[in-house]
């Protein structure tokens, strides 16, 4: 006798690691795990566990453990759908920025948006590292002072 049409049949439950691994192809040259599921706005994998996840984030807490706290997964190879473990590391925010495009781009720059030169007596280096014109600063300071004045 055939089963009742609104019996299912019982469906196989995978574990959160095979389901994982179902959504990963390994690219033989770079050595990445290419996530092949769904990527966010910003080309990072997601995953959804117990709640949605970023996919390389789930990779290292399965592989390497949990991520401390205030650190964030830094991709060494560059690839955002990446989640190779071996390319993962747990940094700094101010690391990460450091290692990324713009943390290179920045460090590059000879001048500021306005023109003048980061160099001699116009340059100054903020505790963080940051640069900053002193041209502008003196500028910025001088309207704040004007619309502080204008507030009384």
């Amino acid at each position: 006798m055939a089963a009742p049409n609104n019996i299912q049949k019982a469906r196989v439950c995978k574990t959160p690691e095979e389901r994982f691994f179902d959504k990963v192809t390994p690219e033989p040259n770079s050595g990445c795990w290419l996530w092949t599921a769904c990527v966010n706005e910003k080309g990072y994998g997601t995953f959804r566990d117990d709640k949605k996840v970023k996919a390389h984030r789930f990779s290292y807490e399965l592989h390497v453990g949990p991520i401390p706290d205030g650190l964030q997964i830094d991709h060494l190879c560059r690839v955002r759908s990446c989640v190779n473990p071996d390319h993962l590391e747990a940094v700094t925010c101010a690391e990460n920025l450091r290692r990324g495009d713009g943390g290179f781009n920045n460090a590059t720059k000879t001048h500021c948006p306005s023109g003048h030169s980061y160099s001699g007596d116009n340059l100054y280096v903020r505790p963080n590292g940051n640069r900053e014109c002193r041209a502008c600063r003196l500028e910025a300071n001088r309207r704040h002072r004007r619309s502080l004045i204008s507030e009384q």
